[in-house]
Protein backbone atom coordinates (compact mmCIF):
# COMPACT_ATOMS: atom_id res chain seq x y z
CA UNK A 1 0.00 0.00 0.00
CA UNK A 2 2.99 2.25 -0.12
CA UNK A 3 3.81 4.71 -2.85
CA UNK A 4 7.43 4.73 -3.96
CA UNK A 5 9.23 7.90 -5.04
CA UNK A 6 12.48 9.08 -6.61
CA UNK A 7 15.54 9.68 -4.45
CA UNK A 8 15.59 13.09 -2.84
CA UNK A 9 18.37 15.56 -3.14
CA UNK A 10 19.51 16.43 0.35
CA UNK A 11 19.76 20.04 1.25
CA UNK A 12 23.42 21.13 1.39
CA UNK A 13 24.51 23.26 4.29
CA UNK A 14 24.84 26.99 3.87
CA UNK A 15 28.59 26.99 3.27
CA UNK A 16 28.17 24.39 0.51
CA UNK A 17 25.46 26.53 -1.09
CA UNK A 18 27.76 29.51 -1.11
CA UNK A 19 30.55 27.40 -2.58
CA UNK A 20 28.20 26.15 -5.29
CA UNK A 21 27.18 29.72 -6.02
CA UNK A 22 30.84 30.77 -6.27
CA UNK A 23 31.57 27.90 -8.65
CA UNK A 24 28.63 28.83 -10.84
CA UNK A 25 29.69 32.46 -10.75
CA UNK A 26 33.17 31.51 -11.91
CA UNK A 27 31.75 29.64 -14.91
CA UNK A 28 29.54 32.60 -15.71
CA UNK A 29 32.47 35.01 -15.46
CA UNK A 30 34.65 33.17 -17.93
CA UNK A 31 31.88 32.41 -20.40
CA UNK A 32 30.99 36.09 -20.25
CA UNK A 33 34.58 37.29 -20.73
CA UNK A 34 35.04 35.29 -23.90
CA UNK A 35 31.66 36.17 -25.43
CA UNK A 36 31.82 38.03 -28.73
CA UNK A 37 31.96 41.83 -28.46
CA UNK A 38 28.56 43.44 -28.46
CA UNK A 39 26.79 40.12 -27.89
CA UNK A 40 23.98 40.56 -25.32
CA UNK A 41 24.04 38.42 -22.19
CA UNK A 42 20.68 36.88 -23.05
CA UNK A 43 22.22 35.25 -26.13
CA UNK A 44 24.88 33.51 -24.05
CA UNK A 45 22.90 30.41 -23.07
CA UNK A 46 25.41 28.86 -20.68
CA UNK A 47 26.01 32.17 -18.92
CA UNK A 48 22.27 32.82 -18.64
CA UNK A 49 21.70 29.39 -17.14
CA UNK A 50 24.46 29.82 -14.59
CA UNK A 51 23.26 33.26 -13.57
CA UNK A 52 19.72 31.93 -13.12
CA UNK A 53 21.11 29.20 -10.87
CA UNK A 54 23.06 31.79 -8.91
CA UNK A 55 19.92 33.88 -8.48
CA UNK A 56 18.06 30.82 -7.14
CA UNK A 57 20.87 29.81 -4.82
CA UNK A 58 21.34 33.27 -3.44
CA UNK A 59 17.71 34.38 -3.15
CA UNK A 60 17.30 34.48 0.64
CA UNK A 61 13.97 33.44 2.08
CA UNK A 62 12.23 36.28 3.88
CA UNK A 63 14.30 39.00 2.21
CA UNK A 64 11.85 39.70 -0.58
CA UNK A 65 11.99 38.87 -4.28
CA UNK A 66 14.15 41.86 -5.17
CA UNK A 67 16.80 41.43 -2.49
CA UNK A 68 19.40 40.64 -5.12
CA UNK A 69 17.96 42.70 -7.93
CA UNK A 70 21.15 44.75 -7.90
CA UNK A 71 23.49 41.99 -6.76
CA UNK A 72 26.90 41.93 -8.43
CA UNK A 73 26.21 38.24 -9.06
CA UNK A 74 23.55 39.04 -11.62
CA UNK A 75 24.69 42.36 -13.00
CA UNK A 76 27.08 43.01 -15.88
CA UNK A 77 30.56 44.06 -14.81
CA UNK A 78 30.64 47.05 -17.12
CA UNK A 79 31.42 47.13 -20.86
CA UNK A 80 32.67 43.88 -22.28
CA UNK A 81 36.21 43.76 -23.68
CA UNK A 82 36.45 45.10 -27.21
CA UNK A 83 38.27 42.44 -29.23
CA UNK A 84 38.50 44.72 -32.23
CA UNK A 85 41.26 46.77 -30.53
CA UNK A 86 44.97 46.32 -31.18
CA UNK A 87 46.43 43.32 -29.29
CA UNK A 88 48.07 45.27 -26.40
CA UNK A 89 44.95 47.37 -25.77
CA UNK A 90 42.74 44.36 -26.24
CA UNK A 91 44.68 42.44 -23.57
CA UNK A 92 44.57 45.38 -21.14
CA UNK A 93 40.86 45.83 -21.72
CA UNK A 94 40.22 42.12 -21.16
CA UNK A 95 42.31 41.99 -17.98
CA UNK A 96 40.54 45.06 -16.60
CA UNK A 97 37.15 43.55 -17.34
CA UNK A 98 38.19 40.24 -15.79
CA UNK A 99 39.37 41.94 -12.59
CA UNK A 100 36.12 43.88 -12.22
CA UNK A 101 34.10 40.72 -12.74
CA UNK A 102 36.17 38.69 -10.28
CA UNK A 103 35.81 41.37 -7.63
CA UNK A 104 32.07 41.36 -8.09
CA UNK A 105 32.03 37.55 -7.81
CA UNK A 106 34.02 37.67 -4.57
CA UNK A 107 31.63 40.25 -3.16
CA UNK A 108 28.63 38.10 -4.09
CA UNK A 109 30.14 35.01 -2.42
CA UNK A 110 30.83 37.05 0.71
CA UNK A 111 27.21 38.23 0.75
CA UNK A 112 26.02 34.63 0.47
CA UNK A 113 28.22 33.59 3.41
CA UNK A 114 27.36 36.40 5.78
CA UNK A 115 23.86 37.41 4.75
CA UNK A 116 21.65 37.43 7.88
CA UNK A 117 18.62 36.01 6.07
CA UNK A 118 18.36 32.22 5.97
CA UNK A 119 18.65 30.49 2.62
CA UNK A 120 15.62 28.36 1.65
CA UNK A 121 15.71 24.62 1.79
CA UNK A 122 15.99 22.93 -1.59
CA UNK A 123 13.10 20.71 -2.65
CA UNK A 124 13.62 17.48 -4.57
CA UNK A 125 11.00 18.27 -7.20
CA UNK A 126 12.73 21.52 -8.08
CA UNK A 127 16.35 20.48 -7.74
CA UNK A 128 18.34 21.71 -10.73
CA UNK A 129 15.51 23.91 -11.99
CA UNK A 130 16.99 27.15 -10.64
CA UNK A 131 13.90 27.90 -8.57
CA UNK A 132 13.93 28.75 -4.88
CA UNK A 133 11.41 26.98 -2.67
CA UNK A 134 9.78 27.48 0.68
CA UNK A 135 11.32 26.33 3.92
CA UNK A 136 8.46 23.95 4.77
CA UNK A 137 10.79 20.96 4.97
CA UNK A 138 14.05 20.40 6.81
CA UNK A 139 16.91 18.29 5.53
CA UNK A 140 19.45 16.64 7.81
CA UNK A 141 22.64 14.81 6.90
CA UNK A 142 22.40 12.69 10.05
CA UNK A 143 19.14 10.76 10.22
CA UNK A 144 17.61 7.33 10.69
CA UNK A 145 18.57 4.60 8.25
CA UNK A 146 14.82 4.00 7.83
CA UNK A 147 14.20 7.58 6.68
CA UNK A 148 15.13 9.79 3.74
CA UNK A 149 16.67 12.65 5.74
CA UNK A 150 13.73 14.95 5.02
CA UNK A 151 11.64 16.17 7.96
CA UNK A 152 8.16 17.66 8.14
CA UNK A 153 6.95 19.21 11.39
CA UNK A 154 9.61 17.32 13.32
CA UNK A 155 8.84 13.94 11.73
CA UNK A 156 11.28 12.20 9.44
CA UNK A 157 9.71 10.84 6.27
CA UNK A 158 10.14 7.08 5.94
CA UNK A 159 11.53 5.08 3.08
CA UNK A 160 8.97 3.44 0.81
CA UNK A 161 8.16 -0.08 -0.28
CA UNK A 162 8.35 -0.58 -4.03
CA UNK A 163 6.50 -2.89 -6.40
CA UNK A 164 9.07 -5.68 -6.01
CA UNK A 165 7.64 -6.32 -2.54
CA UNK A 166 4.05 -6.40 -3.78
CA UNK A 167 3.51 -9.98 -2.58
CA UNK A 168 3.70 -8.75 1.01
CA UNK A 169 0.53 -6.72 0.45
CA UNK A 170 -1.39 -9.85 -0.51
CA UNK A 171 -0.02 -12.14 2.22
CA UNK A 172 -2.68 -14.62 3.47
CA UNK A 173 -2.21 -13.68 7.13
CA UNK A 174 -2.81 -9.97 6.61
CA UNK A 175 -6.43 -9.98 7.74
CA UNK A 176 -5.55 -11.95 10.88
CA UNK A 177 -2.79 -9.44 11.71
CA UNK A 178 -4.57 -6.20 10.83
CA UNK A 179 -8.29 -7.08 10.79
CA UNK A 180 -8.61 -5.55 7.35
CA UNK A 181 -12.19 -6.66 6.80
CA UNK A 182 -13.17 -5.02 10.09
CA UNK A 183 -11.34 -1.86 9.05
CA UNK A 184 -13.36 -1.56 5.83
CA UNK A 185 -16.56 -1.99 7.83
CA UNK A 186 -15.50 0.74 10.28
CA UNK A 187 -15.13 3.21 7.39
CA UNK A 188 -18.91 3.13 6.85
CA UNK A 189 -18.70 3.42 3.07
CA UNK A 190 -22.05 4.20 1.48
CA UNK A 191 -23.27 2.55 -1.77
CA UNK A 192 -23.02 4.82 -4.81
CA UNK A 193 -20.15 6.91 -3.43
CA UNK A 194 -16.68 7.59 -4.84
CA UNK A 195 -13.73 6.41 -2.78
CA UNK A 196 -10.08 7.15 -3.55
CA UNK A 197 -7.54 4.57 -2.36
CA UNK A 198 -4.23 6.47 -2.27
CA UNK A 199 -1.21 4.20 -2.58
CA UNK A 200 -3.50 1.43 -3.77
CA UNK A 201 -0.67 -0.98 -4.55
CA UNK A 202 -2.00 -4.32 -5.74
CA UNK A 203 -5.60 -3.36 -4.99
CA UNK A 204 -5.98 -5.24 -1.70
CA UNK A 205 -8.31 -2.59 -0.29
CA UNK A 206 -9.66 -1.41 -3.66
CA UNK A 207 -11.32 -4.83 -4.16
CA UNK A 208 -12.98 -4.63 -0.75
CA UNK A 209 -14.06 -1.03 -1.23
CA UNK A 210 -15.52 -1.88 -4.65
CA UNK A 211 -18.00 -4.23 -2.98
CA UNK A 212 -19.08 -1.46 -0.62
CA UNK A 213 -19.68 1.28 -3.21
CA UNK A 214 -21.50 -1.14 -5.50
CA UNK A 215 -22.26 -0.79 -9.18
CA UNK A 216 -23.43 2.79 -8.70
CA UNK A 217 -20.17 3.88 -7.10
CA UNK A 218 -16.53 3.91 -8.03
CA UNK A 219 -13.11 3.33 -6.50
CA UNK A 220 -10.22 5.45 -7.76
CA UNK A 221 -7.06 3.39 -7.19
CA UNK A 222 -4.12 5.82 -7.11
CA UNK A 223 -0.46 4.91 -7.21
CA UNK A 224 2.68 6.50 -8.66
CA UNK A 225 4.19 3.17 -9.73
CA UNK A 226 2.93 1.98 -13.13
CA UNK A 227 4.03 -1.54 -12.19
CA UNK A 228 1.69 -1.53 -9.19
CA UNK A 229 -1.20 -0.34 -11.32
CA UNK A 230 -0.54 -3.12 -13.84
CA UNK A 231 -0.69 -5.69 -11.04
CA UNK A 232 -3.84 -4.05 -9.69
CA UNK A 233 -5.60 -4.20 -13.06
CA UNK A 234 -4.74 -7.89 -13.41
CA UNK A 235 -6.10 -8.58 -9.94
CA UNK A 236 -9.33 -6.68 -10.67
CA UNK A 237 -9.83 -8.60 -13.91
CA UNK A 238 -9.22 -11.92 -12.18
CA UNK A 239 -11.74 -11.03 -9.46
CA UNK A 240 -14.31 -9.74 -11.96
CA UNK A 241 -14.29 -6.23 -10.43
CA UNK A 242 -15.37 -3.55 -12.92
CA UNK A 243 -15.89 -0.44 -10.78
CA UNK A 244 -12.24 0.28 -9.98
CA UNK A 245 -10.45 2.91 -12.05
CA UNK A 246 -6.67 3.21 -11.89
CA UNK A 247 -5.02 6.64 -11.64
CA UNK A 248 -1.30 7.30 -12.08
CA UNK A 249 -0.40 10.04 -9.62
CA UNK A 250 2.80 11.91 -8.81
CA UNK A 251 4.69 12.51 -5.56
CA UNK A 252 2.91 15.84 -5.13
CA UNK A 253 -0.50 15.22 -6.72
CA UNK A 254 -2.80 12.16 -6.80
CA UNK A 255 -4.36 13.54 -10.01
CA UNK A 256 -7.94 13.36 -8.77
CA UNK A 257 -10.64 15.64 -10.21
CA UNK A 258 -11.64 18.56 -7.96
CA UNK A 259 -14.68 18.09 -5.71
CA UNK A 260 -15.26 14.53 -6.93
CA UNK A 261 -14.46 12.21 -4.01
CA UNK A 262 -16.51 11.29 -0.93
CA UNK A 263 -13.80 9.41 0.97
CA UNK A 264 -10.01 9.31 0.65
CA UNK A 265 -8.38 6.29 2.27
CA UNK A 266 -4.64 6.02 3.03
CA UNK A 267 -3.52 2.76 4.64
CA UNK A 268 0.07 2.78 5.95
CA UNK A 269 1.07 5.28 3.28
CA UNK A 270 0.91 8.88 4.50
CA UNK A 271 4.10 8.63 6.57
CA UNK A 272 6.00 7.87 3.35
CA UNK A 273 4.80 10.82 1.28
CA UNK A 274 7.81 12.79 0.03
CA UNK A 275 5.68 15.94 -0.01
CA UNK A 276 2.96 15.47 2.59
CA UNK A 277 1.73 19.07 2.58
CA UNK A 278 1.43 19.29 -1.21
CA UNK A 279 -0.23 15.89 -1.40
CA UNK A 280 -2.76 16.77 1.26
CA UNK A 281 -3.55 20.09 -0.43
CA UNK A 282 -4.37 18.19 -3.62
CA UNK A 283 -6.35 15.56 -1.72
CA UNK A 284 -8.45 18.18 0.05
CA UNK A 285 -9.14 19.84 -3.31
CA UNK A 286 -10.43 16.51 -4.64
CA UNK A 287 -12.94 16.11 -1.78
CA UNK A 288 -16.54 17.12 -2.09
CA UNK A 289 -17.83 19.45 0.63
CA UNK A 290 -18.13 17.33 3.74
CA UNK A 291 -15.94 14.61 2.25
CA UNK A 292 -13.78 12.53 4.59
CA UNK A 293 -10.10 11.59 4.80
CA UNK A 294 -9.15 8.43 6.71
CA UNK A 295 -5.55 7.82 7.82
CA UNK A 296 -4.82 4.24 8.83
CA UNK A 297 -1.44 4.24 10.57
CA UNK A 298 0.35 1.87 12.92
CA UNK A 299 0.14 3.32 16.40
CA UNK A 300 3.24 5.33 17.23
CA UNK A 301 2.08 5.59 20.83
CA UNK A 302 2.43 1.85 21.35
CA UNK A 303 5.99 0.46 21.57
CA UNK A 304 4.56 -3.06 21.41
CA UNK A 305 3.46 -2.64 17.79
CA UNK A 306 6.19 -4.58 15.90
CA UNK A 307 6.79 -1.95 13.23
CA UNK A 308 9.79 0.33 12.72
CA UNK A 309 9.35 3.70 14.39
CA UNK A 310 9.36 5.77 11.19
CA UNK A 311 6.60 3.56 9.79
CA UNK A 312 4.31 4.40 12.69
CA UNK A 313 2.54 7.68 13.49
CA UNK A 314 0.93 9.02 16.63
CA UNK A 315 -2.55 10.47 16.59
CA UNK A 316 -1.13 13.77 17.84
CA UNK A 317 1.35 13.98 14.95
CA UNK A 318 -1.35 13.36 12.35
CA UNK A 319 -3.53 16.07 13.89
CA UNK A 320 -0.56 18.45 13.98
CA UNK A 321 0.15 17.97 10.28
CA UNK A 322 -3.49 18.44 9.31
CA UNK A 323 -3.89 21.66 11.33
CA UNK A 324 -2.88 23.90 8.40
CA UNK A 325 -5.50 22.40 6.08
CA UNK A 326 -9.27 22.98 5.88
CA UNK A 327 -9.99 19.73 7.69
CA UNK A 328 -11.79 19.05 10.97
CA UNK A 329 -10.97 16.01 13.05
CA UNK A 330 -14.02 13.76 13.41
CA UNK A 331 -12.89 10.67 15.29
CA UNK A 332 -10.06 8.27 16.02
CA UNK A 333 -11.04 4.60 15.94
CA UNK A 334 -8.77 2.48 18.11
CA UNK A 335 -10.41 -0.93 17.83
CA UNK A 336 -7.91 -2.44 15.38
CA UNK A 337 -5.13 -4.49 16.95
CA UNK A 338 -2.21 -2.40 15.69
CA UNK A 339 -3.50 0.65 13.82
CA UNK A 340 -5.49 3.80 14.42
CA UNK A 341 -8.10 5.03 11.96
CA UNK A 342 -7.93 8.82 12.17
CA UNK A 343 -10.79 10.50 10.32
CA UNK A 344 -11.11 14.14 9.21
CA UNK A 345 -13.87 15.95 7.33
CA UNK A 346 -13.48 18.76 4.81
CA UNK A 347 -14.77 22.05 6.09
Amino acid sequence: MRMASPDLVRQPDRSLQAASASSVLARSIFSDVWAFPGRPLSSNTESDLDINVVRALMQPEGCGPSAFSHSPAIQPAGPRPDFTLAPPLRLAHAVSYLMRTLLRGILSAALALFLPCRLPAADSTLAGSGKATTNRYEFRAEHSRDGIGKFYMGREIAHVMGHLAADWLERPERDAEEHTETMVELLRVEPGTVVADIGAGTGYFARRLARKVGSGGKVLAVDIQPEMLTLLEKNMAAAGVTNVQTVLGTITDPKLPPRSVDLVLMVDVYHEFDHPYEMMQAIVTSLRPGGRVAFVEFRGEDPKVPIKELHKMTEAQVKKEMADLPLTWVETIRTLPRQNIIVFRKR
